[in-house]
């Protein structure tokens, strides 16, 4: 399950480790807010969401991985396969969830974030031959839930109470969340969408 580096127009994905704390602390400081997400405040908080996600890794967990923007080459964020779904053990998953992921303010709306979606889904759709891939997020967040329709993912529904809330000030309660699936059927269209939007991005 270990993934090689994704390589996008904008971003490079690669896994995440302890060499990308500095970049990320950085990154959780450019932002005023994080709402819904959990991110990490100061060094110390840092290095344990960091080397708990690779600990969650080498468990077969996650796959966390850290979002290097190719223009400064500083990494700007995080992002993660998640729920990977296997059956039998020892095969490539039939199901994964891409999720876990923030971004700095200044690394937002500039085309990194659907990139980098654009070649998860690449992978999980091409290499693995996934039927599906989960998108989850706080219902509450609309910002998050027109991003996640805007690539071509379908919304399914809200389910209460569905896992933990990640918004500061809400620890040990459950929140209700926005679940989105992209189907293998779908991936063809996803697909062209998000090259087209890239595109227009560029230009």
């Amino acid at each position: 399950m270990d993934l090689p580096e994704l390589v996008g127009s904008l971003v490079a994905l690669r896994p995440l480790s302890e060499e990308h704390i500095a970049d990320l602390l950085e990154a959780a400081r450019d932002r005023s807010s994080y709402a819904y997400t959990t991110v990490p405040d100061g060094r110390r908080a840092m290095e344990e969401y960091v080397l708990g996600l690779i600990a969650a890794r080498e468990n077969g967990e996650t796959i966390p991985l850290a979002q290097i923007c190719r223009r400064s080459e500083s990494c700007v964020g995080v992002t993660r396969f998640l729920n990977i779904r296997v059956e039998p053990p020892g095969r490539s998953p039939y199901a994964v969830e891409i999720g876990g992921t923030w971004l700095a303010g200044a690394a937002q709306r500039t085309g990194i974030n659907v990139d980098a979606k654009l070649q998860l889904l690449r992978h999980a759709f091409e290499t693995w031959r996934v039927g599906r891939v989960d998108l989850v997020t706080d219902a509450r967040n609309a910002q998050s839930r027109r991003a996640i329709r805007a690539i071509g993912a379908v919304e399914e529904g809200v389910l209460r109470n569905w896992q933990p809330s990640r918004a500061r000030g809400e620890e040990g309660r459950l929140r209700d969340s926005a679940m989105h699936a992209i189907v293998g059927a779908d991936w063809p269209a996803v697909r062209s969408l998000i090259e087209r939007r890239l595109q227009q991005l560029s230009t």
